[in-house]
């Protein structure tokens, strides 16, 4: 049987994962899901958190659904365009880490190079919502 990635029933963008799906496959979809629905609207992005999720924005830590919310909405609107996505199991064989590399357009500025790090933890056959998330721009080193 296939599940939604998002534990949320008000959510309006869903995914169908399978039990059977490969960490890989799991993280492919979420990356799409994750950056087409902060583009188009950062609101049903929600879903994907719990109470016990942690971002850290910019270096600056929130927690909680509400809270991530919050903070990934106050970017504003955002244009994302994944350059590269390196997955691999966590050790925990519910979990899966994933870092995705790429370009971001902030408010119809110039794209920022951008990295981010994402753990996703299962809460069942093919349901996983995001326990940690890691968001860093790229300036010129």
């Amino acid at each position: 049987p296939s599940q939604r990635l998002s534990p949320s029933p008000s959510y309006p963008l869903t995914i169908t994962l399978t039990a059977t799906m490969s960490a890989e496959e799991v993280a492919n979809a979420f990356v799409q899901h994750f950056y087409a629905t902060f583009d188009a609207n950062a609101d049903n992005l929600g879903g994907l958190f719990s109470d016990q999720s942690m971002l850290t924005f910019e270096g600056q830590q929130v927690q909680g659904a509400q809270n991530i919310l919050q903070k990934l909405k106050a970017v504003g609107p955002v244009k994302h365009n994944v350059k590269t996505t390196d997955i691999q199991p966590s050790s925990n064989p519910n979990a899966i880490v994933i870092f995705v590399t790429g370009a971001i357009q902030i408010g119809g500025d110039n794209p920022l190079h951008f990295c981010e790090f994402f753990q996703l933890v299962g809460t069942g056959p093919g349901q996983y919502y995001v326990h940690n998330c890691v968001f860093r721009l790229n300036y010129g080193l």
